[in-house]
């Protein structure tokens, strides 16, 4: 029986061996600040950017001061939002994290999407916001927080902001991923080019209800 166990256990073995290494490796030293020359990040190379010789860096490499106010407004959501990964702040690469600054003028919103590598945390800096996210199952958690208050949204799922209060808000989120990437639901259904029968059965929309959401959630003319 020993005998006959034997190769099984033996092929578990290796089976928990190889999927351990699966998993990011812990850093190796302390920091890796890619060394680009005058170019900017492109975090599709990250990988093969030498790291900038320690010796060489200084406190103003790890310092970003770019969040300091918003970014420009959008007409239609009155929300502004920095995302800040290493393309913008290159000490964050090898460190396993990210930040958003995110502002909301009065009944301002952060429409659904999600984070397909990372986990955030939201803290409210400013003003009043009704917070959520939806899971797998559909169910939905929302409330409305205020400063102080924290919430967390879940790797990979849906969520969304509404400023809710009758002065602008201001959000700040971290990620536990130096590029947690985004999925926006409006722009990715209605704006990636699916199929429009597909898309006119899918949400029973008539092709004058599809055009119109596609023309408002569509690439601008001068966008990639």
């Amino acid at each position: 029986m020993a005998g006959e166990l034997f190769p099984f256990l033996h092929l578990l073995v290796l089976l928990l061996l190889t999927s351990a290494g699966f998993s990011d490796p812990d850093p190796t030293q302390d920091f890796c600040i890619p060394n680009t020359g005058s170019t900017p990040v492109d975090l599709t190379q990250l990988a093969t950017y030498p790291c900038k010789n320690p010796t060489n860096t200084s406190a103003d490499d790890f310092i970003f001061s770019g969040a300091r106010s918003p970014g420009k407004f959008s007409k239609e959501t009155g929300f502004s939002g920095l995302s800040v990964t290493t393309s913008l702040f290159p000490a964050l690469h090898t460190l396993g994290m990210s930040f958003a600054r995110a502002d909301f003028e009065p009944g301002g919103v952060n429409p659904p999407h999600y984070h397909p590598r990372a986990t955030e945390t939201a803290l409210v800096v400013e003003g009043i916001v009704y917070s959520g996210f939806v899971d797998s199952g559909g169910r939905i958690f929302a409330k409305v927080i205020t400063v102080g208050e924290v919430m967390v949204f879940p790797k990979a799922m849906v969520h969304f902001q509404m400023n809710v209060g009758k002065s602008p808000a201001v959000i700040f989120g971290s990620f536990n991923s130096e590029n947690p990437g985004v999925v926006r639901i409006p722009a990715t259904v209605f704006g990636a080019g699916i199929k429009e029968g597909l898309l006119e059965k899918a949400f029973g929309l008539s092709k004058e209800e599809l055009e119109r959401l596609q023309r408002k959630f569509g690439p601008k003319e001068g966008e990639i």
